[in-house]
Order: structure tokens, then sequence, then C-alpha cells
């Protein structure tokens, strides 16, 4: 301990802390983590920086916007709409728009990060996914993440919706007609959620309170333990030397961590920034107030919702009678489909591992060729969702490519059922094929080009060993049973 006659007010004041809450203890146990050094673990970086920009430009945005759906009469800098009745909800997207200093490049920016932060965290979630990075012993932090990705999209629903203009009313419309389509309940959970008759006079308030307040809390509380579960755990690495299940190899939270992770938090920024500095999205200007008598043309969701849409857009009009009340399979078959897709997510970690019986913990990360059932599985699933999002835009498709819709809406039909099947087998063989060449180049070492002729007259190739770097990474893994497994382990 310092001599307090002799310290300095600084350290007396850190001894005073330390003494009390540990903080010398902590600090020296965690400022020098040690985090992995490799371009896939910015994923998350960008997550969590996005995440900060929406909660920097959403505190901004929230001092001048009114979340009411009573009708004013606007008058404000935008001519085209001066005289027309609105909600007030629209008419203060106006004046943050066009009146208020910086308000359109915080409207954009704060546009753009929630884009960007979903993205990141799908992206994030596929690289823990198809390197195995869910198993024991972070189930519970894949579940944490899953979490984050499910409310946010619902989040972004919100606040997508809180203007009040007549493309994001178009998607209430659609919300609507997804409750609508619910047996029995549905008409009461409509008029619960909207209050009344669609579009009601409460949904701006109550998506704002759900915008700012409890969706953000709860996903503050998930961003926290997630990261303290990632300390807790320690990071994973990929195989390679000196890595084992036991270590990390890599660079110390203080100082080049924290020097690199703060450059990027600005890099973050200042990209997202630019972006929402030159070009424009949502225009609620051009829409217009939302009215329920009107639908836009050409509306499409944001791209994260866009999946969901594609599923009613190409789902057949089928509906059946049972016992008086009308099933509307058009609708309710993709209300149950689409928060299914995004359980299979969740729960896969538990799946692996009972059908596999792996209870073991891994630290070490798999190389996706080395898992070709896992990494099959990842790649339907995407190849699934991006089906489905051409589906929601299918007027878009038909339009820009001078096809029917009928056809656009077809094709996207059978490649449902028969694209995902086929990206399954082919990502599979890929996969399988890549586990044969590397075995060769254990076996064999790498083709040279220089062709060499033996004494009894046999020409044959040279080839160069692969040093014991690139032999400790190819041969690293341990191979367990795979939820299929036909073909023998190379």
């Amino acid at each position: 301990m310092t001599d307090i006659r002799t310290s300095g007010r600084g350290e007396r004041v850190a001894d005073w802390l330390d003494g009390r809450l540990g903080i010398h203890t902590l600090g020296r146990k965690y400022l020098r983590k040690v985090f992995p050094d490799h371009w896939s673990f910015l994923l998350g970086e960008i997550c969590l920086y996005s995440f900060v920009v929406l909660v920097l430009t959403g505190v901004y945005l929230t001092l001048f916007f009114h979340p009411s759906m009573n009708e004013v009469t606007y008058h404000g800098s935008y001519v085209p709409l001066n005289g027309v009745r609105m909600s007030e909800a629209y008419a203060s997207t106006l004046h943050i728009s066009f009146d208020v200093r910086g308000g359109l490049l915080i409207r954009q920016l704060h546009h753009w990060a929630a884009l960007v932060f979903v993205a990141g965290m799908l992206t994030h979630m596929m690289r823990h996914f198809f390197t195995g990075s869910f198993r024991k012993p972070r189930e519970v932090n894949w579940v944490f993440g899953w979490l984050l990705l499910f409310l946010g999209l619902f989040e972004g629903l919100f606040g997508y919706s809180l203007p009040d203009d007549l493309l994001s009313g178009t998607g209430l419309r659609f919300v609507n007609g997804a409750l609508l389509s619910v047996p029995v309940v549905g008409t009461y959970l409509s008029m619960f959620v909207f209050g009344g008759e669609f579009p009601g006079h409460d949904i701006v308030a109550r998506f704002y309170s759900l915008h700012i307040l409890l969706i953000p809390g709860i996903m503050a509380a998930l961003v926290v333990a997630h990261l303290i579960l990632v300390v807790y755990h320690k990071h994973t690495q990929f195989a390679g030397p000196g890595r084992t299940e036991r270590n990390v190899i890599g660079t110390p939270f203080m100082p080049v961590y924290l020097a690199k992770a703060g450059g990027f938090f600005f890099l973050v920024f200042g990209a997202l920034s630019l972006v929402a500095a030159v070009a424009t999205i949502n225009p609620v200007w051009v829409y217009g107030p939302f009215r329920p008598d009107q639908v836009s043309t050409g509306a499409q969701p944001d791209w994260y919702l866009g999946f969901a849409e594609g599923m009613v857009r190409v789902m057949p009009g089928w509906e059946i009678t049972l016992w008086g009340h009308t099933l509307v399979l058009g609708v309710l078959i993709p209300v149950v489909v689409f928060p299914l897709l995004l359980v299979f997510i969740g729960v896969y970690p538990f799946l692996e591992a009972r059908v596999t019986g792996d209870g073991r913990e891994h630290h070490l990360l798999d190389r996706p060729r080395n898992r070709p059932v896992r990494t099959a599985i990842g790649a339907a699933w995407i190849s699934l969702y991006l089906v489905l999002l051409a589906g929601g835009g299918n007027d878009i498709v038909a339009t820009r490519l001078h096809l029917s819709i009928n056809t656009v809406t077809w094709t996207v039909r059978v490649a449902v059922l028969v694209l995902p099947a086929a990206v399954f087998a082919v990502t599979r063989r890929i996969c399988l094929g890549l586990q044969l060449r590397d075995a060769e180049l254990v076996s064999h070492g790498r083709e040279t080009g220089v062709i060499k002729r033996l004494p009894h007259g046999e020409y044959v190739e040279v080839h160069q060993p692969l040093d014991q770097a690139e032999l400790h990474t190819l041969t690293a893994h341990r191979r367990q049973r795979e939820l299929v497994e036909r073909e023998p382990r190379p």
C-alpha cells in the first residue's frame, strides 16, 4: 500500500476505491485479457458500435419527435405538403428532416445504423455457426445473441413504423393482416394492438414506448450479459501452432486491443456517417402521410423483414372453413413458419449436441469444411432466406427484369422447395472434396510444377512438404460423429 503521507491525490483516490471495490485486482486480471487477432472477430465489434450509434442518435431524435396520431395541418418548410392534414408524428418527422439543424443527417444515420446493426448480428451469428463456437460452454451466450437478433428485427419494425407515413402504414396493414389470420383470437389481438379498428389512434404511441424504452433496455442488458460471458468463457480461436483448448494467443486488452478497438469504433461511426450523408434512405416526404384508403406502390420493408413478406407474397391464397370459422392459410402458414425459421437458429446448438452426443468443452474453432453437415445446413438456410427475400420484392423484380409477376412468383415457389435441398447437397460435397484435398496435401505435400525423371525412366512431379504450421492447422481437428455420415473420413 502506498504511504498516504507521500502519495498524490490521484493515488489516494485509487487506493480508496481499490480498498472498497477491488479495482486494482480486477484491472490486473482483466486489463491484460488476450484477444485473438483475426478479422472475423471484428464482426461482433461492428454490431456493438452500431448499437452505440443507434443509442446516441435515438436520444437526439427523441428530443424532437412527437409520438401522437392526433391530426394537425402541416405548415412547414416542405412546400408540397403545406395545408395537408397529417398526424403529429408525421409532421414532427418532417420538422426533424427539414427544420432541425442536422436532423435529416441524424435520422438517416439512425436508419443506416439499424440496417448495419441487424446485418452485423446476422453475419456475426453465421460466423459463430459455421465455426462451431456455439458449442459447450457457450450455448447460453449463443441464445443471448439470438435474442438480440430476434429483438432487433421487431425493434426495427417499430422504429420504421413511427413516422406514420404511407409506406410504414402499408407495413402496419401487413402486420394487421397477420394478426387477423390467427384463429379464434385474431380479431381480439388486432383490437388490442391497435387500440381499436385499424389503424386506431394509439399504435404510434405504443410502438414509441416499446422502441425507446422496453426493447432497448432488454437489448442493452443482453449486450452486457453477452460481453460478460465472453470474458468469463474466454475467446475462441482458430487452430494453429501453440493454440490449445486451454490458452488464447493474441494481443492484450491494454493497451494494444483498446487502441485498435477505439480506432475501429470511429471508423465504423465515420463510415455510417458518410453513408448517411450521401445516400438517402426512407424519404418519408415522398410517400406522404398514411391514409387507410391508400397503399403505396413498390412498398418494401427493410431487408431483414423482407423474407417474412416474401412468404406471404408467394404463398397460395388458400382458405378453409372449420366449424364456421375461416382459416386464411395463405397468411396463417407464413405467420407460423416465420418464427420457426428463427427458432431453428436459436435451438441448433442443443440439437447438434444431442444428435452428435458431443458433451465436451470446445475452445478451438472448426474449419467449416471439417463439419460438412453443419456447413450445408447453414448454407441451405441462407439460400432459403435469400429466395424468400426475392419473393418479398416480386413486383420490383418483375418490373426491373421485364418479367411477368406470375413467372417470378412461381419461380420463387419452386425455389423455396428445391434450392435449399440442392444447396445442402452441393455444399456438403464441396466440403468433403476440400477435406480430401487437405488429406492429399498432408500426405504428399504441395505440387511444385517441377517434373523429375527417375533413374528407371519414370517421370514424377516433385512435391514440396508442408511446413509444421500448415500441417498443424490441417490436422488439428478431431472429427466427431456428424449428423449425417456416409463417406469415409479422410
